[in-house]
């Protein structure tokens, strides 16, 4: 069973109905004891990197992630959900993240050639750093899947999984032992993204 972490921001339900479509039960809690008897849990994420820290910490749920994963158990973190996993976030100050991966989160702004948009929007293929991540079971290199993103992550080390092009090389998607992270949107990337859901539900530890 998936346990999708609600601690005020994320696309929550779209991401339960994803699961459903997959023939996987999920649920949408954030209640820790609940979240608890997941067998696999998603941290989702949109709007900016201070507010979602603040409310993760107001909750208490930071320190509940932290545990859970430090335990073994399999976390998925989706936009900025996988960014609240870094060391920390340049986006307007700065701010600690969970620290369960090595990197740190910051803008696009001046680093692209000035024709490319900000927020990055759209359909981008992946590029695979780890062949044998097990997100990726299901598709191949070169697929595509959707982001909406201003910032990104760099520094992350041998946690990088995937890539993609805009501009520059920009961190796609992470992997690290249980914990995972994917800066597109799996739910909002048709068979693709549902096929990487499929996969984070069959992980094996």
């Amino acid at each position: 069973m998936i346990g999708i972490i609600d601690y005020g921001v994320g696309n929550l339900f779209s991401l339960r109905s994803s699961f459903k479509a997959i023939g996987e039960e999920a649920f949408v809690s954030g209640d820790p004891k609940e979240l608890s008897k997941a067998d696999r849990l998603i941290l989702p994420g949109v709007g900016a990197f201070g507010d979602a820290a603040a409310k993760l910490k107001e909750s208490g749920l930071d320190q509940f992630v932290i545990e859970q994963a430090k335990a073994g158990k399999p976390l998925m973190g989706i936009c900025l959900g996988m960014q609240m996993l870094f060391e920390k976030s340049y986006e307007y100050g700065e701010h600690e993240g969970l620290g369960l991966l090595p990197g740190a989160v910051v803008g696009m702004e001046g680093k692209l050639p000035a024709e490319l948009k900000i927020p990055h929007i759209g359909w981008n293929a992946l590029k695979f750093h780890q062949a044998d991540c097990p997100l990726f079971e299901g598709i191949q290199e070169g697929d595509h899947v959707y982001f909406v993103h201003s910032f990104y992550a760099e520094g992350v080390g041998d946690s990088l999984a995937a890539s993609t092009e805009y501009g520059k090389t920009l961190t796609a998607a992470v992997a690290k032992g249980n914990v995972f992270g994917c800066q597109f949107h799996p739910e909002k990337s048709g068979k693709v993204g549902l096929a990487i859901l499929k996969a984070f539900c069959e992980v094996k530890l």
